[in-house]
């Protein structure tokens, strides 16, 4: 984004430099000055890690009356948007930035994009790709942990963000439940989780309690949980939630399981696409008992994801297309989608029609 403004359009300061300790905002005039002595006069400042400054946003209000313009960054929960919104009311857009998408993976890893309006893929092709989006599931889409693999850097970005963003930040004592709580759900990606049964399970004070914890890992980032989809509002609120974790390779550092959960994760990964899209996702329950990934209210559509849908696995195939089916008595439809394995024809339910297209090739078209 620097770079799109043009290198002698801002100011950058990284308030992660230890020549900023001390730094208050009655110091920010004298901040200025040197900016203008060594780089001359210019109207915007992009600020990195701004919470390391307490009060920092009393200069960055005072310079925005001076038709300043400020593009400001922080990696921890103090910079949340609601916070934000306290300390610069109505003054401010909020961007959510996001690990690497699988085509930014890619793209860091300097693999060509297929153009798949243009070519027909070969059946190395496929499997190449195929190979690839394994790779992305197992190691996710955290930048420096990808550039340096060799170091346990989503392990001790888990550990910041566990007792610094969480522990610390809402003084809790009861850290070892938390921890105990946390490695549950990144070890059960995509999982259907009741807030009574982990009361139970993690023998913490109430249900509020769970809901609170939950509430502070979404406030960090750490994860994301889905609603059931249903016209009643407080039925939503009782009901099971699915918890997604922000990156699938954080979850396989810091989660355990006997065998790699790759349906789950792929479920995760196409969690994270529509999340960087919209917000309205839900999950729904069919009165017969099947649940359906995702419902969007807003396309009307709904989301199956499922590893595998060969002619080989009769059975995945009819309980994927059966929970569809069901799912169409409870929600209005208009379209509906399978993400697997590899394309296939189009066909319709109850005059709904339903697309089955390769996970990858979805992931790179959003």
């Amino acid at each position: 984004m620097a770079h799109k403004l043009g290198k002698d359009s801002f100011y950058y300061v990284n308030f992660e430099d230890d020549r900023f300790l001390g730094f208050q905002p009655e110091d920010a005039n004298h901040l200025y000055q040197a900016l203008v002595e060594t780089f001359g006069e210019r109207k915007i400042f992009v600020l990195d890690e701004v919470q390391n400054i307490p009060g920092w946003e009393h200069f960055v209000r005072r310079f925005m009356d001076m038709d300043f313009k400020f593009y400001i960054t922080g990696s921890n929960a103090s910079l949340l948007s609601r916070e934000l919104g306290t300390r610069l009311t109505g003054r401010y857009v909020p961007i959510e930035l996001f690990p690497f998408s699988f085509k930014e993976f890619l793209l860091f890893r300097g693999e060509k994009i297929p153009n798949f309006q243009l070519l027909r893929m070969t059946t190395v092709e496929n499997a190449r790709l195929k190979n690839l989006l394994d790779t992305y599931l197992q190691s996710g889409g955290m930048p420096d942990a990808l550039k340096y693999p060799e170091l346990p850097l989503l392990r001790t970005l888990y550990d910041d963000v566990l007792y610094r963003d969480i522990a610390t930040r809402y003084r809790l004592e009861a850290v070892t439940a938390l921890k105990e709580l946390v490695f549950y759900l990144l070890s059960n990606p995509s999982g259907l989780v009741s807030f009574n049964k982990l009361k139970e399970q993690f023998r913490l004070g109430s249900v509020n309690t769970i809901k609170s914890y939950i509430d502070y890992m979404e406030n960090s980032w750490l994860v994301f949980s889905l609603n059931l989809y249903d016209f009643s509002v407080k039925r939503q609120q009782i009901a099971p939630k699915k918890v997604y974790c922000i990156d699938t390779g954080l979850s396989n550092a810091v989660g355990f399981g006997f065998s790699p959960n790759t349906g789950k994760l792929l479920e995760n990964l196409v969690f994270l696409a529509l999340r960087r899209q919209t917000h309205e996702i839900y999950y729904c329950a069919t009165p017969s008992g099947y649940e359906v990934d995702f419902y969007l209210p807003e396309k009307r559509q709904l989301i199956q994801v499922a590893r595998n849908l060969d002619a080989g696995r009769t059975a995945t195939r009819e309980r994927e297309v059966r929970a569809l089916s069901d799912a169409l008595t409870g929600v209005k439809v208009e379209s509906a989608l399978i993400l697997s394995d590899a394309n296939e024809n189009s066909f319709e339910i109850s005059g709904v029609p339903v697309e089955i297209r390769s996970v990858a090739e979805w992931l790179l078209s959003q």
